[in-house]
């Protein structure tokens, strides 16, 4: 039986060492050509091992483009999460939370006053960021970046500037007298910014209700190899067991994604009845990849399932009724996603807000560091997760159990008990209602700030399988 062959450094690393030779003596244009092949050799081969859906690669391909297009000529018709960076160290980092910006997050909607305008209003405002330091918060109203008005038509080229220190034009909100001050502008630099996933936490106490909520914004177990993320969260939830909570709401409606490993952490701190002998979910490679986990001594079947683990600080056998609420958003996803498909045949998952984005497969980051030719990284998509029921049938979205899209003109502070969706949680909880003004809008998102983050939209798997059957 043939046995399949998947990428080896060494391979790699002969690869390069002859195109460093064979390319002394030529110049620019086809220094760039050959580097170009050198790449997209390595971006085929990879895909042809590990690709979800490695049966469509197509047949002919041209290894004549540039890498990002070679990669896009690869990929299936239904995959929109693959991706891939020229530089794979800033992909690691942006998985990680560390990217160059000013430290705030916005919905953009259509100016009610005008036609062609654009808004952009602040959602949230990260600690300890340039944005925080210059008074930015969240409900304030960006009309303007670098003195140009934000359009309809111009409001892609007008939010690349983003990137780079730029200034904005906006008027703050006033929550208490629900009005917006004049214009006033600030000048904000952007920096290397490491965000802490774990935004926010609070316990609410309202009537024979102890409530504890958790603003949780993408699933990262620390900035770079560390887990400080992680202990953090399991601090906070132990904090809500201590506390004596009787309810939990979960606040994911900003987050997009992230790691399998937070995922599992997460959902065994909040999960009702589990441990480590209860199924979290199923995973399910290509078929090649599949039939070499089956024959690899240190991998087997056992790898395909991943079980809950067992912690103290557990807080989900203590929720009323094992019910556990989530706010969701449109752009709540993938590693979010699993903590609702997870948690479901354990435990009430209700969901407040809007329906979710809709991904039920994960990735890998697959680089070479021992190459210096080749900076590249790539995230294709290589798994398809389950449930413990293997249940998989969210590609569309979950859609929630209380509807609110979330697009209120008057946004409270994250916490407070009038914010829209946190209202609508508690007054399911306490049976009384939706309490405070929710100020509803009729005004369509047009594009969120999350989607210009790579990590958006990511369920980075744990790489047990890749550097296992990689392995020199």
């Amino acid at each position: 039986m043939q046995t399949f062959k998947f990428p080896r450094p060494g391979a790699l690393l002969a690869c390069c060492a002859l195109l460093l030779v064979a390319v002394a003596c030529q110049d620019d244009d086809s220094n760039t050509s050959d580097n170009n092949q050198h790449v997209n050799d390595w971006i085929l081969e990879n895909m042809q091992a590990w690709y979800l859906w490695n049966d469509e690669l197509p047949t002919e391909t041209n290894k004549n483009l540039a890498p990002a297009d070679y990669f896009s000529s690869l990929l299936y018709d239904g995959d929109r999460f693959s991706w891939i960076q020229d530089n794979y160290q800033e992909l690691l980092n942006s998985l990680q939370g560390v990217s160059k910006e000013a430290g705030y997050e916005f919905a953009l909607y259509r100016d009610s006053n005008s036609q062609n305008n654009v808004i952009a209003q602040i959602l949230y405002v990260k600690p300890d960021s340039p944005a925080e330091k210059a008074g930015l918060k969240r409900g304030d109203i960006i009309t303007q970046v670098n003195n140009t008005t934000i359009t309809i038509s111009n409001y892609q080229t007008v939010l690349s500037a983003l990137d780079e220190n730029h200034s904005v034009t906006y008027r703050a909100l006033d929550v208490e007298s629900e009005s917006l001050a004049d214009p006033a502008t600030v000048s904000l630099t952007t920096q290397e910014y490491h965000e802490n996933p774990n935004y926010f936490h609070s316990v609410i106490q309202t009537g024979d209700h102890k409530i504890g909520y958790y603003v949780y914004n993408f699933f990262a177990s620390g900035a770079g190899s560390g887990n400080e993320y992680d202990t953090e969260m399991e601090s906070i939830i132990n904090g809500f067991k201590t506390a004596g909570i009787t309810d939990l709401v979960l606040d994911l409606r900003f987050n997009s994604g992230g790691s399998e490993v937070s995922a599992l952490s997460l959902a065994s701190l909040l999960g009702a009845d589990v441990d480590n002998t209860k199924v979290f979910m199923r995973k399910e490679y290509n078929d090649e990849v599949e039939q070499e986990i089956l024959n690899d001594p240190d991998l087997g079947p056992g790898i395909l399932t991943v079980n809950f683990t067992s912690k103290a600080a557990n807080v989900g056998s203590q929720l009323q009724n094992h019910r556990l609420y989530i706010l969701t958003g449109s752009r709540t996803a993938s590693a979010s996603e699993l903590i609702i498909n997870g948690l479901r045949p354990y435990m009430e998952v209700l969901l407040v807000g809007d329906t979710t984005y809709g991904k039920n497969v994960g990735s890998v980051s697959l680089y070479d560091d021992k190459d210096a030719t080749n900076k590249w990284g790539m995230q294709p998509i290589v798994v398809k997760v389950y449930n413990s029921q293997n249940q998989s049938d969210y590609d569309g979205g979950f859609y929630p159990n209380i509807i609110d899209p979330d697009n209120a003109l008057l946004l409270y502070p994250l916490g407070d008990t009038r914010e829209a969706l946190l209202a609508k949680a508690i007054g399911h909880i306490t049976g009384e209602g939706t309490i405070g003004r929710t100020g509803l809008a009729d005004r369509p998102l047009i594009a969120h700030s999350l989607d210009r983050k790579k990590r958006s939209f990511q369920l980075t798997v744990d790489d047990r399988v890749f550097r296992t059957l990689t392995k020199q």
